[in-house]
């Protein structure tokens, strides 16, 4: 196996997903109270990064095990199990590393922090695996966006907070909404471009249940949902004010980026595009905000 088709395989690009959430969950705890253990936030992050590239790997080996990764309708050449012949053992394999190593990193940080983080981590990377994996796979239901969002937003931003001794309570829960609705927004856009292949495939996702006329709404709802509750949050003073105009300037990008994946269509021809800008909305997305609370730290 070559190092580009390992990167294909943990979706290597697709990582500054849960990156993203780590580094502005980070920026908010330094927000809030001034400081960060430096240990614990490196941990953290290649902790993060392992079960990422686990869950992906699992998810590439499941898909092409089950026939939704197939040469009839997977046009994307990432696939590399579909279009380069590599052995899908090889996925299996990299995803139960990946995961070792997290576990092993989930470990040091349970025994640096609390041991309550054991089953936290346990239920995360179960959930990484039963994505695609089991018996009933949650991407092939309509709660894949809720899944992905809940996981890779809202709860490794809990996470990362917990890991810098930061009690949760409903404000800090508040603060990582918009994280699930712009990453679940990401999900939206694969399965409304997916939605032929895997309706022919017997899944049943929240695109293929509304169907091509109104699965570009939901894209919209969540990603305008994402800045709208941000503005909420900023009025009842969870979020600083400097996010105010860097956030205006990532919506703005985002308004105009939208339009043109709206007029073009959801369409599996046009899927490597708009996962570009759904990831690049993300992106803008989190590093405006870890910039703003920055900023609403060292000029308060």
């Amino acid at each position: 196996m070559t190092r580009n088709q390992f990167a294909r395989i943990v979706e290597m690009k697709t990582k500054v997903i849960s990156m993203g959430t780590f580094a502005s969950a980070t920026a908010y705890a330094f927000y809030i109270q001034g400081r960060l253990n430096v240990v614990n936030v490196v941990m953290m992050g290649l902790a993060t990064l392992f079960v990422d590239m686990g869950t992906t790997g699992f998810n590439t080996f499941f898909d092409y095990m089950r026939g939704t990764d197939n040469k009839a309708y997977t046009v994307e050449e990432e696939k590399v199990l579909v279009h380069q012949d590599v052995s899908p053992k090889s996925a299996l394999l990299i995803s139960l590393t990946m995961f070792a190593i997290a576990a092993l990193l989930g470990l040091l940080l349970a025994y640096r922090t609390s041991w309550a983080l054991i089953p936290i981590g346990a239920v995360c990377m179960a959930t990484g695996y039963l994505y695609t994996g089991g018996p009933f796979p949650i991407s092939r239901t309509p709660f894949g966006e809720l899944f992905a969002g809940g996981f890779l937003g809202s709860i490794l931003f809990l996470i990362t907070l917990f890991t810098q001794e930061i009690p949760l309570n409903l404000q800090h829960i508040v603060a990582s909404v918009p994280f699930l609705l712009i990453i679940a927004m990401i999900l939206s856009v694969n399965n409304a471009c997916d939605r032929v292949g895997d309706e022919a495939n017997g899944r049943r996702t929240l695109a293929i249940l509304l169907k091509e006329k109104h699965a570009p709404n939901l894209v919209a709802v969540e990603g305008f949902g994402a800045y709208a509750l941000s503005a909420i949050l900023i009025i009842l003073q969870i979020y600083p004010r400097t996010v105010i105009p860097l956030h205006a300037f990532a919506l703005m990008i985002f308004t105009v980026k939208h339009e043109q994946v709206r007029k073009e269509g959801y369409r599996a021809e046009t899927k490597s595009k708009h996962m570009g800008f759904a990831t690049q909305s993300y992106v803008f997305f989190t590093i405006t905000f870890t910039l703003a609370l920055a900023l609403g730290r060292l000029f308060p």
